[in-house]
């Protein structure tokens, strides 16, 4: 066998072998691409101006603008510059992705008042959660106290501590819940 026979023999071997190690060693732990797809939970602005928020604060600008009344507001006059939201903004987009299915089409908008995170219902009932610490087991407390068939109107739910809302008020009535 002549010389170049023997070289082009050893290139296809080595070929062999380096891809069988590559199917032995490396094919399992190979990196393959996913889409994450961002849950819109409110939106900044309103029409066709509005622009959706992620959970995670990430503006969603490529989301096309949701429909009025789908997805509670943030108190803000313009989105920040930036790919996200942050600060007592980021706090109240954490409480309204905590929202629980049955009361989302309840809540209308979320600003960050006095004491902190508040969400405003469509029936103009304030839930006052403070931080976004807990914000579950706050929505959790805040859904039993709007199911209680003995409150039939307040103003406010406090749920800074959840084992404990307190309520004021007797100025709007409930939403009625399915």
């Amino acid at each position: 066998m002549s010389r170049r026979a023997l070289a082009g023999l050893a290139v296809l071997a080595a070929i062999v072998v380096v891809g069988l190690a590559y199917l032995v060693l490396f094919r399992e732990s190979t990196l393959t691409p996913r889409l994450v797809a961002s849950k819109p939970v409110a939106t900044i602005g309103a029409g066709s101006d509005a622009i959706a928020v992620a959970e995670d604060g990430s503006l969603l600008a490529w989301v096309p603008p949701p429909k009025e009344g789908n997805l509670p507001e943030l108190a803000l006059e313009s989105p920040p510059k930036g790919p996200r939201v942050r600060g007592t903004v980021l706090e109240q987009v954490r409480v309204l992705a905590a929202v629980p299915a049955a009361l989302r089409p309840y809540v209308e908008r979320s600003y960050f008042g006095e004491s902190g995170v508040d969400v405003i219902l469509t029936s103009g009932i304030e839930l006052r959660f403070g931080s976004a610490g807990q914000a579950a087991r706050k929505w959790k407390a805040a859904a039993a106290v709007l199911a209680d068939p003995s409150v039939t109107s307040l103003d406010y739910v406090d749920l800074h501590a959840p084992e404990h809302p307190a309520t004021g008020g007797s100025g709007h009535t409930l939403p009625p819940f399915p």
